[in-house]
């Protein structure tokens, strides 16, 4: 499947992919993590039962703090 992650066209070989699976695959481990798709923030509870799937534009954004 295609979609866009970020801004890039990316292909996985899955027809779909769960947001948990996806950040694996890509080995995104940070913790504090903003996760869009289609504009619609997924809460990190529904990681593993919200899937993506063909065409699927998704947002990662990660948060940091400092000073």
């Amino acid at each position: 499947m295609k979609i866009f992650l970020n801004n890039r066209a990316e292909e996985f070989n899955a027809e779909t992919l769960s947001v948990s699976e996806m950040l694996e695959l890509k080995k995104f481990s940070f913790r504090m993590r903003i996760i869009k798709i289609n504009g619609a923030l997924i809460p990190k509870d529904r990681y593993d039962s919200t899937f993506i799937r063909e065409g699927d534009n998704v947002l990662m954004l990660y948060l940091m703090s400092g000073g």
